[in-house]
């Protein structure tokens, strides 16, 4: 396992660096990111070059045994850059400059900017490319997220070269974009700017490639960059550290050119789904990549300083969420950062080395999880282990939460929704595009409102192949414009589904966006029947009556059995949910979204149908397993000691186990072998963490 933290030396005096490195080998750090935020150190002046530091320190750690994760220190720029050069400058939606003295201030796709951090790149490179410490590359740092969109005029520049080489002439834009509307039509790509401040909404399938070309401009500059060091002879890994579902990032998009995936998460003490969506966030990560180990660069050992509140973590679950991290895939554990800064902005977010010293309960947590990282014997890679994939895509996110729709959809908590179903009842799930669900035996698909031709297709030949497909209201809409498709809705699926679709039926007051999620429990189903007496619908599954919320769809049966009516509303009587025969396999669809109480009913009844089974078999509440190869992870988020029947072999003490017990916040990794299912891992040589630890 690597272990560790971000390093910031430039922070504090040289006479420092020996105790950091002292303490590092106390607490079991093997790696560093280094310089994440060292540009202005640097190169203080555009003709000022000053590395005799970095040389120092990264030394200091090679001769004590710490690996370095060198970053490219591109994330933000230095005070001469923006004076010398404002055109480097981001700007908002009034095109307003955002100025310095925070981070991330530049516009991606200004040509200074990159001339700039390139030659800072390459400088890096040359040096310090063949250094026996540096096992790896960190690029930028958190691509986006403060900055999600630049209204630059760099910006504009670059916007209107993306389009003319998507769409070569101005009619193809025109049609693509559909702006005979509101007389929008475009006499040449020179017309075209950014969606700038605007009196109303502006034109969504605009909005749409806006959202593509932000994301394409923030790959640009890892692309640069990587370019760069593999130019210079860098036989290193290569990559950079997403956060998980952020959306204006196409992580999907942009998971090909890492060599291996990183990662920050940071889940809220105070958030009652942490659990659910801290899962998520690891099945998402891993599953951008199958099969190969992913790390996870930034966590926090306590409270964080940047939301209204941060309260910090209960006693043992930084041992629990690192646990949950392993068991989905990660080689590597780091935290955001080694020693706590005593200025600026993050001087309140903890650290592995607290400002209050090492007699502190947050150094023992760290130590001990160091030593017990590090008696962890040679892990398996994450296998396909999943018999569910659940489709989330980042284009559908962009389009489907754009204006002027019939109800809001809050499609990542939508999503979540149907995440937390399955985690519930301990399933694994993989994370994939529509396009990538060939092998599974149940794919979900909610809210799958832009559904590009390849994956229709896909999914298509999945059902017919033999598996089952679950989807539901608002899918299956529009095409890769946020435009309807001749022949009304569900025009793909249509057949598959075997529906017809009249209409969307949303119900007031109960859009996702206002809706709460989480787990079924007394208070949500009381919740949702009280929101079902304020406007939203029920329907009757096996004999018990069920709300629904955001829409009560007008669909038609033509082939598909009414497994489930609508009870009340408009619909009453109408298909609420249905299950249709298609090839060798079936599709399911659901009319409305499943309130609370509703939600667990639905997927238990198409779990028994699909034949998926839990990773282990009838848990105690608050226990969450997931699997990774042969090795089970359980971790017991619950306040009260729990006993678990497992047969298999401790893989921390090599003892062989019939049941484990497990404390509030404990954890286990059991060896159990399981029979193969799910798709195959795929097949080849790939750059891993292990190549990492290798090296150092």
């Amino acid at each position: 396992m690597l272990y560790g933290a971000d390093y910031n030396p430039d922070q504090w005096p040289e006479e420092v660096w020996d105790e950091d490195v002292r303490l590092m080998q106390e607490a079991g750090v093997n790696i560093v990111s280094l310089g994440i935020f060292a540009w202005s150190r640097i190169q203080p002046a555009e003709d000022v070059w000053d590395f005799e530091w970095l040389d120092t320190v990264i030394d200091k750690l090679h001769a004590g045994g710490i690996a370095v994760n060198l970053a490219t220190a591109t994330a933000s720029p230095p005070p001469w850059v923006s004076a010398t050069y404002p055109e480097t400058l981001p700007a908002d939606e009034s095109g307003a400059s955002y100025w310095p003295g925070s981070r991330q201030h530049f516009a991606p796709s200004s040509p200074t900017y990159r001339r700039l951090a390139g030659e800072l790149v390459r400088r890096l490179a040359e040096r310090y490319v063949h250094h026996p410490a540096v096992v790896m590359w960190h690029v930028g740092n958190e691509f986006g997220c403060h900055l999600w969109m630049d209204f630059s005029d760099a910006a504009r520049d670059a916007y209107r070269v993306w389009l003319q080489n998507r769409y070569a002439t101005v009619d193809a834009l025109n049609d693509a974009w559909g702006t005979s509307f509101w007389s929008q039509r475009y006499g040449g790509f020179d017309e075209v700017f950014p969606p700038r401040l605007a009196p109303y909404s502006h034109n969504p399938s605009s909005m749409l490639d806006w959202r593509r070309f932000t994301s394409d401009m923030l790959l640009e500059c890892y692309l640069m960059e990587r370019e760069i060091l593999q130019a210079a002879g860098a036989t290193q890994p290569i990559t950079t550290n997403f956060m998980g579902p952020f959306k204006p990032a196409d992580y999907r998009k942009w998971a090909p050119f890492m060599d291996v995936i990183a990662d920050d998460c940071y889940p809220d003490p105070a958030n009652p789904h942490r659990v659910r969506d801290a899962a998520f966030q690891r099945d998402l990560v891993r599953s951008l990549k199958p099969g190969v180990p992913w790390l996870l660069w930034e966590q926090a050992t306590d409270a964080v300083n940047w939301r209204p509140a941060n309260p910090g973590k209960r006693p043992g679950a930084l041992v629990a969420e690192t646990a949950q991290s392993i068991a989905r895939g990660a080689d590597g554990i780091m935290f955001f950062q080694w020693r706590q800064s005593r200025a600026g902005s993050e001087k309140f977010h903890s650290a592995m080395l607290p400002h209050a010293g090492t007699r502190t309960r947050i150094w023992d947590a760290v130590t001990e999880l160091g030593a017990r990282l590090a008696a962890l014997p040679a892990l398996p890679a994450p296998g396909r282990d999943a018999q569910v994939a659940l489709v989330f895509d980042w284009e559908n996110w962009w389009a489907v939460e754009e204006r002027d729709h019939p109800t809001e959809i809050d499609y990542l908590a939508l999503v979540l929704e149907w995440y937390g179903a399955f985690h519930a009842r301990h399933i694994q799930v993989d994370i994939v595009g529509p396009e990538e669900v060939e092998g599974y035996d149940l794919v979900v698909a909610p809210a799958l409102y832009l559904l590009r031709d390849e994956g229709g297709a896909a999914l298509t030949r999945f059902v017919e192949a033999g598996g089952t497909l679950l989807t539901g209201p608002f899918s299956d809409i529009v095409d890769a414009h946020d435009q309807f498709r001749d022949g009304g809705f569900l025009t793909q699926l249509g057949p598959v589904l075997g529906l017809r679709f009249e209409d969307f039926g949303a119900l007031a007051g109960t859009s996702s966006a206002a809706a709460g999620v989480g787990a079924l429990n007394a208070d949500a189903v009381q919740a949702a029947r009280s929101a079902a007496a304020r406007g939203a619908v029920t329907f009757e599954l096996n004999g018990t009556e069920l709300s629904g919320r955001v829409v009560a769809e007008s669909i038609h049966a033509s082939g598909a059995d009414v497994v489930a009516a609508f009870t009340s509303g408009a619909q009453t009587g109408a298909p609420a949910l249905t299950r249709h025969r298609f090839g060798a396999g079936e599709a399911w669809y659901t009319a409305t979204q499943p309130g609370a109480d509703a939600l667990d009913a639905v997927v238990g009844a198409v779990v028994a149908a699909s034949g998926v089974h839990p990773v282990v078999a009838g848990l105690p509440a608050g226990v969450e397993a997931a699997r990774r190869g042969d090795l089970v992870t359980l971790i017991n988020h619950g306040d009260a000691r729990v006993e678990i029947a497992i047969e298999g072999t401790d893989a921390e003490t090599g003892v062989a186990v019939d049941r484990v017990v497990l404390d509030p916040q404990g954890v286990a990794f059991v060896s159990a072998p399981a029979a193969p299912s799910g798709p195959a891992a795929p097949s080849g040589p790939s750059l891993t963490a292990s190549d990492a630890v290798a090296r150092a």
